[in-house]
């Protein structure tokens, strides 16, 4: 690290826990790549790497006041980093421990046949997805196509999470149903 750069930061880190609000918008800028490559070699998903520096940046906020300005800040903002990223890794191992993923043995697509083609569904499960009722389709589509977690998709829709599984469990259950009944 460049020691004029980390010089840097650290005047404009004391400069905006005196409340130089321009000084703190330099800083956050100018950490911002440092901290996209910090974060980007632990958490290889390019979005979930970009929601992590996000909440590395909002724990830098949240914490600024506990900044002592005789220590070197590179050391305190590669803690923050390093805790929001073990924060994130925790985070996804619990969720994959509790959500399920829609797999091709769960909705029993016959065999040789493939649930994606080409990075989007086979005409066949994307027609069965089609037929559901929108509440369910709604739900396996927020959960199994754009990946939201349960909680996230349950606050798009404006219901609670609860609900949510149990419109992805009935959409799930009537897919195989509907694929089950075409292979009759």
């Amino acid at each position: 690290m460049d020691p004029e750069r980390e010089d840097r930061w650290r005047a404009w880190m004391i400069a905006a826990q005196d409340g130089d609000g321009a000084a703190y918008e330099k800083l956050l800028m100018d950490l911002l790549p440092f901290l996209r490559r910090q974060v980007s070699g632990r958490v290889w998903d390019a979005d979930a790497a970009e929601d992590v520096v996000q909440n590395v940046l909002l724990s830098i906020h949240r914490a600024r006041h506990t900044y002592r300005p005789e220590r070197r800040l590179l050391p305190w903002v590669r803690a923050v980093a390093r805790n929001a990223v073990v924060d994130h890794l925790r985070d996804r191992s619990r969720r994959g421990a509790r959500e399920t993923e829609l797999l091709e043995e769960e909705i029993a697509v016959p065999a040789g046949e493939p649930l994606f083609v080409r990075g989007e569904l086979s005409p066949r499960v994307a027609a069965a997805l089609e037929e559901l009722p929108a509440p369910q389709r709604q739900a396996v589509e927020l959960l199994q196509l754009e990946g939201l977690t349960v909680v996230e998709a349950a606050a798009r829709v404006g219901i609670t999470p609860t609900a949510l599984k149990v419109r992805a469990h009935r959409g799930y259950r009537a897919l195989r149903e509907r694929l089950r009944s075409e292979d009759l």
